[in-house]
């Protein structure tokens, strides 16, 4: 991102009260998005959300004291959509700070966690947010791994080789399984709004225009999966790497180690849990796995409901905090894309 397009995204800032954390992110990170238009996505940590749209409120009157709201309904973040400024259309979500971590680190809601999965621009990092996030990629890394096949590419060969042959060989190019797609589609699992009010090629999209992101965010995990040898990477015809992993039980093992605890609990009720010690002496619970598609599909239904029930409780929220007439402009505008891409 460029110095003039970064100091225009920090310039909303200097309108809100101080935040220990903000993020862009969405449509305003394309490389091959040029509408000066388009709503600008930010995410926003603060100590005290009660205290800091108490200012808010006094400064402009952009929201309401929502927070409880915010957290007994929903999971933890407040959004105000359609806030205009300097002729600008700006979306705040506000989070706790404590709630932000807890959620990057245990994936409780898979919420922002899953947000911070793909790329994203951090304008202000007070509480060094980015190195905790290297926990919740590495176990993106690991989740998306058990998914995937013994073989696959970094990106969908559609994205770079469009073909104009059968609908059959078309249907077939769809299905190429790919590294970035599964990491994306991982907090997508059972949300409710992928059925009704999103685009249904968000995922692609979102892969497309932030490949370069996407590269540079996972490369150091990759890179340490591959020194490893639980990673291969070949060359192809459309240089984009084929990448060849280990599927044995011990990788899997391996992978479900990395995942975060939260995770790990729900698919131990169901898989069962050993105690073993670690080399601090300290007992630990491991998942029992008694093989790799055992672990993936458990692994599965915990995402899909974990993401399908935070997905209702923020949808619920949302309508009783932003109001009747922002709701609903909200959802026919995202109801409006999810038509166009099914027509």
């Amino acid at each position: 991102m460029d110095d003039e397009k970064r100091a225009h995204l920090l310039s909303f800032l200097k309108v809100i009260p101080p935040v220990d954390f903000c993020c862009v992110y969405g449509s305003v990170l394309h490389t091959t998005n040029h509408d000066k238009s388009t709503m600008v996505d930010y995410i926003l940590g603060v100590s005290d959300p009660l205290q800091w749209h108490s200012e808010i409120i006094t400064r402009h009157g952009w929201c309401f004291l929502v927070t409880e709201v915010a957290d007994k309904i929903g999971v933890g973040v407040h959004f105000n959509p359609f806030v205009t400024w300097n002729n600008k259309m700006f979306k705040y979500g506000v989070v706790r700070m404590h709630d932000l971590v807890q959620d990057i680190l245990n994936w409780e809601r898979l919420y922002l966690s899953g947000r911070l999965q793909k790329p994203v621009n951090m304008l202000v990092d007070n509480l060094d947010i980015k190195d905790v996030n290297s926990v919740n990629l590495r176990a993106a890394v690991s989740a998306a791994l058990l998914l995937l096949p013994p073989k696959f590419t970094e990106v969908c060969f559609l994205a770079i080789r469009p073909l104009r042959i059968t609908i059959f060989v078309i249907s077939f190019v769809f299905m190429q399984e790919d590294l970035y797609a599964k990491i994306c589609s991982l907090s997508y699992m059972g949300d409710l709004r992928m059925f009704f009010a999103e685009d249904r090629n968000k995922v692609k999209k979102i892969v497309q225009g932030q490949f370069d992101l996407f590269q540079s965010m996972y490369k150091p995990f990759l890179e340490e999966y591959e020194g490893k040898d639980l990673l291969r990477f070949s060359s192809s015809e459309n240089q984009h790497a084929n990448i060849y992993q280990d599927c044995g039980l011990p990788v899997a093992r391996s992978h479900v180690s990395f995942l975060p605890p939260a995770i790990r609990s729900l698919m131990g009720i169901r898989l069962g849990r050993k105690k073993v010690t670690s080399e601090s002496v300290q007992a630990l619970h491991e998942v029992v796995i008694g093989s790799r598609e055992e672990a993936t599909k458990r692994m599965q239904k915990v995402l899909r409901r974990t993401v399908m029930v935070s997905s209702a409780r923020q949808a619920v929220s949302g309508l009783l905090t932003v109001g009747g007439v922002k709701a609903a402009r909200y959802l026919t505008n995202k109801m409006q894309k999810a038509w166009r891409s099914w027509t």
